[in-house]
């Protein structure tokens, strides 16, 4: 049966979301070791200081040659030329190629002056050289086209060219590219500092024995594991206890950072002692938002001696923490890294099983989402209770049951967010 959980202050996602991102702003950027970089938004764009390749260079082990001494050349007439020296890359020429000579030379080495185009190995006498063989001289069995097997001084990159655009995203190639230029640094968007804590007195480190009515303090770990897959540096602040003191130590401790990311003790009915220091710390607000799983929501700023920081508190139950830091958090973090704010592909699937909508909310249920025969289907991953956090371990997509639907039946299609990039559904 159908149950009414609307509360005349629920607010919806795209508004507690919107609420929350006007207090984000992309922060200040700094020079940062470019192997220190992946992943990172490059804050202006990048020129070359330098021609790549910075010279003319060979693409191919072979011979340095004239191409007017080869082009009578063939498999049955080869054209036997001097050999004058052995050019390895990091070495110079020390002679010009002239009429009937050639160097022999190595990939990315110098190409020597006088010469017009490189022979391979594979198409000279080189290869059938014995013992015997006078390897003062080379027969060149094919001719050489002009400019074969060169590269040119500036092919890749010409002085001044851009080498990386202002707000790109800093993936291995492009490091490797500015590595190329000679650019030990780059200035990018730093990334945000996220401070991390937990409150309840049940609540055990992991690797600590455990006592009756206890239980191990999940959510630090899933919470730092997104923030650090994000980019973003976490900080793991501790477990605030439930008293005054220990909420108020473990809040100055995450004053230092540029964004504190709370769990548990802000749903209606927890202790009042974690809601009332942190309203004395800042300015936050306490909202139910129109979702499932992860209803209650705090959101405010807490004061700094500078300053403020901005805070979140989602709620203690492992899977609505990890839903709650997707919906909210994570737009958060990517905005103040200079990226876009939404990232996560969003796919229509058909569902193997039902999704029950029993109290009017927007409902993320866990799905695997796979390709079936060219159709990608949606199957939940079992029980879907806010504290069962397998249902979230073995999921790869939130599959969408909209607020006015009560229940999405086996068939029907639905929205669902990838929560895994590498998702095959072709």
């Amino acid at each position: 049966m159908r149950q009414n959980h609307y509360h005349a202050d629920m607010i919806s996602v795209e508004e507690a979301r919107q609420k929350i991102l006007e207090h984000f702003v992309t922060l200040d950027s700094k020079s940062v070791y470019i192997l220190d970089c992946l992943g990172l938004v490059v804050s202006e764009s990048v020129k070359s200081p330098l021609n790549i390749p910075p010279f003319n260079n060979s693409a191919m082990d072979g011979y340095a040659v004239i191409s007017e001494d080869t082009k009578l050349a063939s498999s049955d007439h080869v054209v036997n030329l001097k050999i004058l020296e052995t050019i390895k890359a990091g070495s110079v020429p020390s002679v010009k190629v002239i009429k009937g000579t050639a160097s022999r030379i190595m990939t990315g080495a110098p190409i020597p002056e006088g010469a017009d185009s490189i022979v391979p190995f594979e198409d000279t006498t080189e290869l059938d050289w014995n013992i015997n063989s006078d390897k003062s001289f080379v027969g060149i069995k094919y001719p050489g086209n002009v400019g074969a097997n060169f590269r040119e001084s500036g092919k890749d990159l010409s002085i001044g060219d851009v080498v990386v655009e202002k707000f790109s995203i800093l993936t291995p190639s492009l490091i490797g590219l500015l590595a190329s230029v000679g650019l030990e640094q780059v200035k990018v968007i730093r990334p945000p500092v996220v401070s991390i804590l937990s409150t309840g007195d049940e609540l055990v480190e992991p690797g600590l024995s455990i006592e009756p009515g206890q239980i191990f303090d999940s959510n630090t770990y899933s919470i730092y594991s997104s923030v650090l897959q994000l980019g973003a540096i976490p900080k793991i602040i501790g477990i605030a206890r439930d008293n005054r003191q220990s909420v108020i130590d473990m809040i100055e401790k995450s004053l230092n950072s540029d964004f504190v990311i709370s769990s548990a003790g802000v749903s209606k009915g927890d202790y009042d002692v974690v809601k009332d220091v942190m309203g004395e710390m800042g300015n936050l607000n306490f909202w139910s938002v129109n979702m499932r799983p992860a209803k209650p929501l705090a959101f405010g700023k807490l004061k700094t001696h500078k300053s403020f920081v901005p805070i979140i508190g989602v709620p203690g139950n492992p899977v609505s923490s990890l839903v709650a830091f997707e919906q909210f958090c994570r737009p958060a973090i990517r905005k103040m890294m200079g990226k876009t704010i939404h990232d996560r592909k969003i796919i229509r699937a058909k569902l193997v099983d039902s999704i029950e909508n029993y109290d009017s909310r927007r409902v993320y249920a866990r799905v695997i989402v796979e390709s079936k025969n060219g159709v990608n289907v949606a199957t939940t991953t079992g029980d879907q209770g806010s504290n069962i956090l397998t249902s979230m371990a073995k999921a790869n997509g939130l599959a969408i049951c909209p607020e006015n639907i009560e229940r999405v039946l086996p068939g029907e299609e639905v929205d669902v967010i990838l929560l895994d990039d590498s998702v095959d559904l072709s």
